[in-house]
């Protein structure tokens, strides 16, 4: 059993879609990144990907976009310590990293990548926001050399230009495939309204779909006032209220009769099950222990209904002490790794690095792995290979329309913390979630 874990990747995807500076970790000590002098080349002249450019020393450079100042300044230097740290361990001296302020925003991270470009960047790491990666690929995709971006938007992703965040959907179909292979034919959703909420909604159809499954109830809720939408996702008023109604008649009645049957009913009433198998709730923190408390009230209990999350769960520490979250399976990256990760950052820069800059130590490890090829090799074909690489998070895979994919771990919520129910797998070859 895993009493405690750290909260997972999926908080990355929070505060890159909402640009929240809760993600700035503390301030790591000062380091000079040493550079090699650019080399100044047309970028309609730049080679295609397969064969990248190198600099006279023969290494590869990549340009890596990250916002270096403003409100994510902290942010920005820990991946540049992240992807530096990816360098060292896995480079092998073959690459060159050039870091390019972009402030997060749009046009300073085109104009990073242009310069890049003409410095003879042979891949673009980064940038770290969705708007930013919008305006990096009309610059890069021209000129044939990948992008491996940082945001969690799946709509960025394109061929040539690779979303590295953690996506939803993966974690989803990991869940939606242990509910269906569990049983479960009907699935539910209550998530917030919210730009994350409606990517989950979008991804759980999918997944639920594809599984053979059935998507019969779906709720999204504004602000903090969640109970309607659970009343409503319950079918409370039709399942309650022919006992309700009864109650009522014998209370009407003014009599002790009326009362003890009343009471009677109340305790003894059989409600007939919700209309769904499994229940996904697309919310954390204090939301989503005020929404699984109302579960219980509107007669949604678990068994019947599997209560399903998403990786956000991990973050709660606590989450067993609402006891409508206990028993609720969730996907989440492989925490071991990202211990792993984590300590080896601490050796290096004297402190924790904050999630997100696994994604950029990520990015930095393919393409150092795949410079190291003879001759270097960051063709889409090299990129997206079926075997995937070993990230701090776990194996990803790159996929050819720019999404990505996760081993993942399927984790069960216990009184006192979160056991692993099936551990992330070790290799692709069987299925992607």
């Amino acid at each position: 059993m895993i009493r405690r874990l750290r909260a997972s990747a999926f908080a990355i995807l929070a505060c890159v879609l909402v640009g929240a500076t809760a993600c700035a970790p503390q301030p790591p000590p000062a380091r000079p990144v040493a550079t090699a002098p650019p080399v100044r080349v047309d970028p309609s002249a730049l080679p295609s990907p397969a064969r990248p450019a190198l600099g006279p020393d023969g290494k590869l450079r990549a340009a890596l976009l990250l916002p270096l100042s403003g409100p994510q300044a902290q942010v920005g230097e820990a991946m540049l310590n992240a992807a530096t740290l990816a360098l060292f361990q896995h480079g092998g001296g073959k690459v060159e990293l050039l870091p390019k302020d972009t402030g997060g925003d749009p046009a300073r991270a085109a104009a990073a990548a242009r310069e890049a470009l003409a410095e003879g960047a042979g891949a673009i790491l980064g940038p770290l926001f969705a708007s930013e990666t919008a305006a990096v690929a009309s610059v890069a995709s021209p000129s044939g050399v990948p992008v491996l971006a940082f945001t969690t938007d799946a709509t960025q992703a394109r061929p040539g230009v690779w979303v590295l965040g953690q996506l939803p959907e993966p974690a989803v179909r990991r869940v939606v495939a242990a509910a269906r292979a569990a049983g479960a034919e009907r699935f539910a959703l209550l998530a917030p309204d919210t730009p994350f909420g409606r990517l989950v909604a979008e991804a759980y159809a999918r997944a639920v779909a594809d599984s053979g499954g059935v998507l019969v109830r779906r709720e999204l809720y504004a602000g903090d006032n969640p109970a309607p939408a659970v009343r409503r996702l319950s079918d409370y008023d039709t399942r309650r209220g022919p006992i309700d109604a009864q109650v009522r008649a014998a209370r009407a009645e003014g009599t002790a009769e009326g009362r003890r049957r009343a009471a009677q009913m109340q305790r003894e009433a059989r409600i007939p099950p919700p209309p769904f198998d499994a229940l996904l709730l697309a919310d954390s923190g204090d939301r989503l222990r005020a929404v699984a408390a109302l579960l219980p009230f509107y007669d949604i209990d678990s068994p019947p209904v599997r209560i399903l999350g998403t990786p956000l769960l991990a973050g709660m520490a606590d989450a067993g002490t609402e006891p409508a979250l206990v028993g609720a399976w969730f996907a989440a990256p492989d925490e071991t790794r990202r211990e792993a990760f984590a300590a080896r950052y601490r050796e290096a820069y004297g402190n924790d690095p904050p999630l997100v800059a696994g994604v950029a130590f990520d990015a930095a490890a393919i393409v150092g792995a795949l410079a190291n090829a003879s001759p270097p090799d960051l063709s889409s074909g090299a990129l997206t290979q079926p075997a995937g690489f070993a990230g701090v998070l776990g194996l990803v895979r790159l996929m050819p329309d720019g999404t990505n994919r996760r081993a993942l771990a399927l984790m069960e919520v216990t009184r006192d913390g979160f056991r692993v129910l099936e551990p992330a797998p070790e290799r692709f070859d069987d299925v992607i979630f």
